[in-house]
C-alpha cells in the first residue's frame, strides 16, 4: 500500500490507482480555501490522494491561466467553454465560461453514473424467466408458456460460456435453468419489456444513431444491446424485446427445450419463475459505461434511478430523477436541462462547473461509494475511449496522467477528468468546445488536458521590496 506519508511525487497514474483501489483515502483540511463547486470553503471530507503529497504547492489561477492559453486558444475549438479547480481546496484555478451551460455529449454520462452510484453501487439487475403450464397441466407438462422477462440489463449476452471481465449474464444460463427444472416444451415464448415506458427514442436523437449503431432503442429487453452478435458492429435491433424473445428461443431450443411460437407479451402475475441470472454489480457496469462510453447503459442505469425513486422509467423519469440525486447529494444543478441521460441529445445543456462538482464529490471521504467515478475515467493514451489518443509529442505529458470522460456528437468535443499536475497537486477539469466532430478537434482538447498535466503553476515568489534590506538588523 501506498504511504499517505508526504512523498516525492508519482506518476499520476500509479498514484491514482494504488489509492483509490486500496482505499487509502485520509482527509486533510482545506482551511482558508475558496469556495468550489459542490461546497462552501473548507468543505468537510476533501481528501489528497494517499501517494500524493498533501503540501503539494496549490496552482495560481495566474499560472493556470497562462498555461492554458494557447492550447485554448487553437483556432479548431472555436472558442471552448473551460473550468478547472484544485480537488483539495475547491479554489477555482480558470473559469472560461464554465458556469455557462454547453452541450457535454458523453462527459454527461459522469451525472448518470453519479447518481447510480449514490443509489444503489451492489445491486445486480436480475434477468429472470417464469412460466405457466397449460390449464389443467403440471409444472412440467408440455405446452404452456416462457416469459423472458427483462430487468434492464443491456450487458444480458447469447455468448457462449467463457471467461473475460465483467462475467456477464448468459442467455444459455437461463436456458439451462429451464431445462433443469423440468420442463421440456413449451407452447410459446414470449418476451417482456414492461419495466421501461415511453418512448425509445430521445428528443435531440438523430435519426442514423440506431442505424449507425450508436445506441439501441432504449428497453428494458435487449440481448447484447440489440446488436446481430456478441459484439457485432452496425446497425442494432429497430425492435430489441423481440429479438431478446427469437434469441432467447434459439438458446432454449440448443438446451433441448422445444419452442412453439415466439411474441412480446407481459408475464402473468401468478407464473412461477424458473431461471434467473443477474449482472454484475452497478459499480463495475459502471465502469463499463464510462471506459466504453456505453450509451445502451447509461439510458438503462438511468431508469432504474427513476424506478427507485417510485418515477416513470421513461426519458423524462430518468432524467429528474437523476437530477434530483445529483442535487441531493450537493451538486449544483442551475442550468441543467437534460433530455437523456447518455448526452446523445443535441438538446442537454450543463454547466461544466457542475461536471467539475461531480467529481470533486467523487474525491471525497463523504460518499467512498462514489470513487467509482474516478476509476471507471479512461486513461491517457491506455483505456477505453482514450486508448488511442496522446500518442503525438505535443500530447505524450497525458499519457498515463489524464483521466477523463470524453464526448463526441457532429457539433460538440468535450473532456472532463482529472490530472495530476507536475507539482503533484491533483486538478480537475471541463473542457467542452462547441467545434464540429473532427480528429483534430479531439487532438486540440488532448493539447490541453496535456499542458495541465505538465503544469508546474505555483505561484512566482513575490520579489522584496525596492529599498528594503534583505536580512533583519
Amino acid at each position: 500500500m501506498i504511504s499517505a506519508a508526504p512523498v516525492a511525487r508519482l506518476g499520476g497514474l500509479t498514484a491514482l490507482a494504488g489509492a483509490l483501489f486500496a482505499g487509502s483515502l485520509a482527509p486533510v483540511p482545506a482551511a482558508g480555501a475558496d469556495a468550489g463547486p459542490g461546497g462552501a470553503a473548507g468543505r468537510p471530507g476533501v481528501v489528497a490522494l494517499a501517494g500524493l503529497d498533501p503540501a503539494a504547492p496549490a496552482p495560481d489561477p495566474a499560472a493556470v491561466a497562462t498555461r492554458l492559453a494557447g492550447t485554448l486558444g487553437d483556432p479548431v475549438l472555436a472558442g471552448p467553454a473551460a473550468f478547472v479547480v484544485d480537488a483539495s481546496s475547491g479554489r477555482v484555478l480558470l473559469d472560461q465560461r464554465g458556469r455557462v451551460p454547453a452541450t457535454p455529449a458523453s462527459t454527461l454520462k459522469t451525472v448518470v453514473a453519479t447518481a447510480a452510484l449514490a443509489t444503489f453501487p451492489d445491486d445486480r439487475l436480475r434477468t429472470t424467466v417464469v412460466h405457466s403450464p397449460p390449464p389443467g397441466g403440471s409444472a412440467t407438462a408440455p405446452g404452456g408458456t416462457l416469459w423472458l422477462v427483462g430487468g434492464g440489463d443491456p450487458t444480458l449476452t447469447a455468448a457462449p460460456r467463457g471467461g473475460g471481465y465483467p462475467a456477464l449474464s448468459r442467455l444459455a444460463d437461463l436456458a439451462g435453468q429451464v431445462r433443469a427444472a423440468g420442463i421440456r416444451s413449451v407452447g410459446q415464448v414470449l418476451g417482456d419489456a414492461s419495466l421501461f415506458v415511453g418512448p425509445d427514442r430521445a428528443p435531440g436523437w438523430r435519426d442514423n444513431y440506431v442505424t449507425d449503431g450508436d445506441v439501441a432503442p432504449v428497453s428494458a429487453l435487449a440481448v447484447d444491446a440489440g446488436r446481430s452478435a456478441p459484439g457485432a458492429i452496425g446497425p442494432r435491433a429497430p425492435a430489441p424485446p423481440a429479438a431478446a424473445a427469437a434469441a432467447f428461443a434459439g438458446a432454449l431450443t440448443a438446451a433441448g427445450v422445444q419452442v412453439g411460437s415466439i411474441g412480446l407479451g407481459r408475464a402473468d402475475p401468478s407464473a412461477r419463475e424458473v431461471a434467473a441470472v443477474r449482472s454484475p454489480p452497478v459499480r463495475v457496469l459502471v465502469e463499463k459505461m464510462l471506459s466504453e462510453s456505453d450509451n445502451d447503459l447509461a439510458e438503462s442505469l438511468g431508469r432504474l434511478v427513476a424506478h427507485r425513486r417510485g418515477l416513470p422509467a421513461s426519458f423524462a423519469g430518468a432524467t429528474r430523477a437523476v437530477t434530483d440525486t445529483v442535487a441531493g447529494l450537493g451538486i449544483p444543478t442551475a442550468g441543467m436541462t437534460l433530455y437523456d441521460v447518455s448526452g446523445l441529445s443535441t438538446g442537454d445543456l450543463i454547466p461544466p462547473a457542475t461536471l467539475v462538482a461531480l467529481l470533486r464529490a467523487a474525491v471525497t471521504a463523504v460518499r467512498p461509494e462514489l470513487r467509482t467515478l474516478l476509476t471507471g475515467l479512461p486513461v491517457a493514451g491506455f483505456s477505453g475511449t482514450l486508448d488511442d489518443r496522446y500518442g503525438t509529442s505535443d500530447t505524450a505529458a497525458g499519457a498515463g496522467e489524464v483521466r477523463a470522460k470524453t464526448g463526441t456528437l457532429r457539433n460538440v468535443s468535450s473532456l472532463a477528468g482529472q490530472v495530476v499536475d507536475a507539482d503533484g497537486r491533483l486538478l480537475l477539469f471541463a473542457f467542452l468546445s462547441p467545434a464540429q466532430e473532427a480528429t483534430g478537434t479531439k487532438a486540440a482538447l488532448d493539447r490541453v488536458a496535456a499542458a495541465l498535466a505538465g503544469c508546474g503553476c505555483r505561484a512566482a515568489p513575490t520579489a522584496p521590496a525596492a529599498g528594503r534590506a534583505a536580512t533583519a538588523r
